[in-house]
């Protein structure tokens, strides 16, 4: 029973480490790994995507500080499959009513609680017991206001509190504050740690291929969408006509179009104001959900993107970006030093308004001519080569 110690053990199916045909599950297994003892941690980050993904940043710092820690994570559906295969993730609940029965069968001696919501506080609710140990946010049971879990919690709550602090006196990148609100020691800005599969990563490869073309010309993703909370954080259509034959007029590229369901037709707009003009741009799959919109955006040689779900997965896979803001803080987002921030012309921004009538609008007032600029140089930077991706691929799935 030695194996029932082991962090890949489940107790009724084979786990995803080895081959199951050729080694048996015995407690001398080549991929066993001691799973700690009392230190069973609750990650509580239930949405938006683009957050869920650069929560993964945070996954290396939890277990230094946990050391063999077994980890589950509890979203909302669909940030369930962006944490596929995830390492470091031991087990992805969501908040369906299955998955919560499950976690009610579950004790927890840490909960890092990432959401600053009454439906996190609900999560916790669930559990049999509280946790010894809480860090991040809570909700008052009475009134259902939002308190830090821990003093450490204060400087990102207070910035959540303050305009004047949110837009002007802050600095530090959410990455970093959330590191510091949940005590996890000293902040190294660590990567996302989104992760492909084996097949995903073929699929990757066939696509640039099949877009770069003959001429392996290099391929420039438009990511043209955004969640409706905040509609000023996408280009117009037009903007991003104007973008694309700004770049045609500095360098041969292949212009793929990037997004979700909700941007198929503003998509087909776009590609057929460009063909217009003599410009072939290509539209990617919109209907086959997150794991093949991944797949696009890491088939691309630079990704262009408001601040929005579609940004995060381009850092997330290491893609170069160029990622512009309007209504947001361009300071809150870490790149990596793949790429570059372009803030919109206009001078009431930021300002996290979900809904605006200024005119010109804030996506109006963005420098195509500079952001084309910004795109050739770092095509110039990154090779197309096939070995560019740097992918890397989860061997669990």
């Amino acid at each position: 029973m030695g194996q029932t110690s082991c962090r890949h053990f489940n107790g009724y199916k084979p786990c995803t480490q080895v081959d199951s045909r050729k080694v048996n599950c015995v407690a001398e297994c080549p991929a066993f790994e001691a799973r700690a003892r009392n230190k069973n941690i609750l990650v509580v980050h239930l949405g938006a995507l683009g957050a869920v993904a650069r929560s993964t940043a945070l996954l290396p710092a939890i277990h230094r500080k946990y050391p063999g820690a077994l980890l589950t994570w509890v979203t909302d559906r669909p940030g369930d499959q962006i944490l596929a295969g995830v390492p470091g993730i031991d087990r992805v609940l969501t908040t369906v009513t299955a998955d919560i029965l499950k976690l009610s069968a579950l004790k927890f001696d840490v909960a890092l609680v990432i959401d600053k919501s009454l439906e996190a506080e609900g999560v916790l609710a669930q559990l049999r017991l509280l946790p010894k140990e809480i860090y991040g946010f809570r909700a008052d049971s009475f009134s259902g206001v939002i308190i830090p879990a821990t003093d450490a919690a204060k400087e990102l709550w207070e910035i959540g509190l303050s305009n004047r602090k949110k837009f002007f006196e802050n600095r530090k990148t959410e990455n970093r504050l959330v590191h510091e609100a949940l005590e996890l020691g000293e902040y190294l800005c660590e990567e996302y740690q989104l992760r492909l599969t084996a097949a995903e990563a073929l699929e990757v490869e066939a696509r640039r291929v099949a877009w770069s073309g003959k001429e392996t010309l290099p391929v420039v993703g438009l990511n043209t969408g955004c969640a409706d909370t905040i509609a000023a954080k996408k280009l117009s259509i037009e903007g991003h006509v104007g973008l694309i034959k700004e770049i045609a007029k500095l360098k041969r590229v292949r212009f793929v179009l990037l997004g979700g369901r909700e941007d198929t037709d503003r998509n087909a707009e776009i590609a057929k104001l460009a063909g217009v003009s003599g410009i072939d741009v290509v539209e990617s799959a919109t209907t086959a959900g997150i794991r093949d919109g991944m797949t696009s955006v890491a088939a691309c040689d630079v990704v262009i993107s408001g601040d929005s779900f579609g940004l995060h997965l381009a850092i997330g896979l290491k893609r170069p970006v160029i990622a512009w803001f309007g209504p947001t803080c361009s300071h809150e987002i870490e790149i990596y030093g793949r790429g570059h921030k372009l803030e919109t012309l206009a001078g009431c921004a930021p300002c996290w308004k979900r809904q605006c009538s200024m005119k010109p609008m804030c996506y109006d007032l963005v420098d195509f001519r500079e952001m084309a600029r910004k795109v050739v140089g770092l095509l110039g930077e990154h090779s197309v080569a096939p070995e560019r991706l740097r992918l890397e691929v989860s061997p669990g799935l």
